[in-house]
């Protein structure tokens, strides 16, 4: 799958500079006319044909708009190397199985002294697909089932059911996607879902039936989501001695909610980046389009990295946010912001820092957190070039903080009760990078700044996720 075949070629060198090897891949086949090969060698070509063979409910449109560069190359290296980058946009519209490419001299009467023909050869995905698989979120796991219409319309249209079973919230919901001919980065869809979660650090429960219709789009080097939300939230008591200040948030509310997410990525991997940048920003304005939730919120996330000697890599990251309650009603606790944990400030129990009431937390709005990390490779390089090459040393140094603002004082009051009481906390540990899909993390942990009511683990600590201060 995915060779790029070249035919009547034979004096092509084995390898060019976008492709690797072809020697075992590519079919030579020695050709009369010593003529034509020096054309196609040394001299402007033209692709005359591009023909698809396997295509059925799939539109011609939605193709042409993928392989249209093929026509614009000049020479054979050309050709060959935006026959390839065809290729690598038609297998990213998720319709087909396989793509195999075939680049052949041009036959028949038109058939120019320098022309070519280009073929892909195509298998659709079946009309309707299943899987099974699991899933590693914030320092918990699910289950995933799930069931797909790929290519419903003939356009890379996409109808999706999944069900997922956690430890920490169940879920299920009906998803339709529709990307933008010529430009999958810019796409749309709309969600139907319903979501039970659990949160044992604050003794409570809850559900979530919504809808939510996004639209998705590049602009220079950043990514773009603009999203309406409209969710009926049920909160109630996760246990009977839940403390009274969660049992008075229980009940039922409408948000809706517009929100605004930018994103500039340059990291060469999310999960354990070795050098590159990460920004993200996201605002949330609640309250402006119905509902009887109103606020306005923002957060970001800014983190650096940097590969130093030895394989060594420095990184750095820093998250804040706040939540401005509008009109007479307070913030609910669901939408307050929750630090602490193995994915955040480590040495803290999960989501166990700040405002409390009778051991629950409730979260606070506003709050900042920063983490400063050298990542090594292992003592003495076991495994090294194989399996020792997902491990890596961790040596961090985390800190932050989470409040309550009074929002009728200064920005210099807001800066002053950030700084106060500050927790941190050092240590090390090792991490082990699960592909591009996660990472773990077991780190001795040593806490620091400790506030009353904080909830610490003071010692060995495990986390799992995909999203790591």
């Amino acid at each position: 799958m995915g060779t790029v075949h070249a035919r009547s070629l034979e004096p092509l060198p084995a390898s060019g500079p976008d492709f690797g090897a072809l020697g075992e891949e590519a079919e030579f086949v020695e050709v009369e006319p010593e003529a034509k090969q020096e054309i196609l060698e040394n001299k402007d070509v033209v692709v005359q044909h591009v023909h698809f063979d396997g295509l059925g409910r799939t539109k011609d449109d939605i193709i042409m708009y993928e392989i249209r560069d093929v026509f614009k190359a000049k020479n054979l290296i050309e050709v060959m190397r935006k026959s390839h980058e065809a290729r690598e946009k038609l297998l990213r519209l998720g319709i087909f199985r396989q793509v195999d490419v075939l680049i052949d001299t041009c036959q028949g009467d038109d058939a120019l002294p320098n022309g070519l023909d280009v073929t892909f050869e195509v298998t659709e995905l079946r009309r309707l697909t299943g899987s099974y698989n699991t899933m590693v979120g914030n320092n918990e796991g699910s289950m995933v089932l799930g069931l797909k219409l790929p290519n419903l319309l003939g356009r890379a249209e996409k109808v999706t059911f999944q069900f997922s079973y956690g430890t920490k919230e169940t879920s299920y919901g009906l998803s339709f996607f529709k990307p933008q001919p010529g430009n999958f980065d810019r796409n749309f869809s709309v969600n139907l879902y319903k979501v039970t979660g659990q949160f044992p650090w604050s003794s409570l429960r809850e559900t979530d039936r919504g809808v939510s219709a996004e639209y998705s789009f590049p602009t220079w080097k950043t990514s773009h989501t603009v999203k309406w939300e409209g969710v009926w939230r049920e909160l109630g008591c996760l246990s009977r001695v839940a403390s009274f200040a969660v049992r008075k948030e229980s009940g039922h509310s409408l948000k809706s909610s517009l929100s605004h997410s930018m994103v500039i990525d340059s990291r060469n991997s999310s999960i354990l980046p070795k050098r590159g940048a990460l920004l993200k920003v996201n605002q949330e304005l609640a309250g402006y389009t119905g509902g009887d939730v109103s606020f306005l919120k923002e957060d970001f996330e800014l983190q650096l990295n940097k590969q130093l000697i030895l394989d060594t890599v420095f990184s750095a990251s820093l998250w804040g946010g706040m939540l401005v309650p509008m009109g007479d009603k307070p913030s609910s606790i669901a939408d307050r912001f929750y630090l602490g944990g193995p994915t955040s400030v480590r040495g803290f129990s999960m989501h166990s820092v700040g405002p409390q009431s009778e051991g629950d937390y409730l979260g606070g709005e506003a709050y900042w957190a920063g983490g400063l990390h050298l990542y090594t490779p292992l003592p003495f390089r076991p495994g090294q070039g194989g399996f020792g090459e997902l491990f890596r040393t961790h040596f961090f140094l985390n800190a932050g903080n989470l409040c309550n603002l009074n929002y009728g004082e200064g920005p210099k009051a807001h800066i002053r009760k950030l700084a106060e009481c500050i927790r941190w906390s050092y240590g090390a540990g090792i991490v082990l990078r699960l592909g591009n899909i996660a990472r773990l993390e077991l780190n001795y942990c040593v806490p620091m700044g400790v506030q009353r009511g904080d909830r610490i683990c003071d010692g060995v600590q495990f986390g799992a996720g995909i999203r790591f201060l």
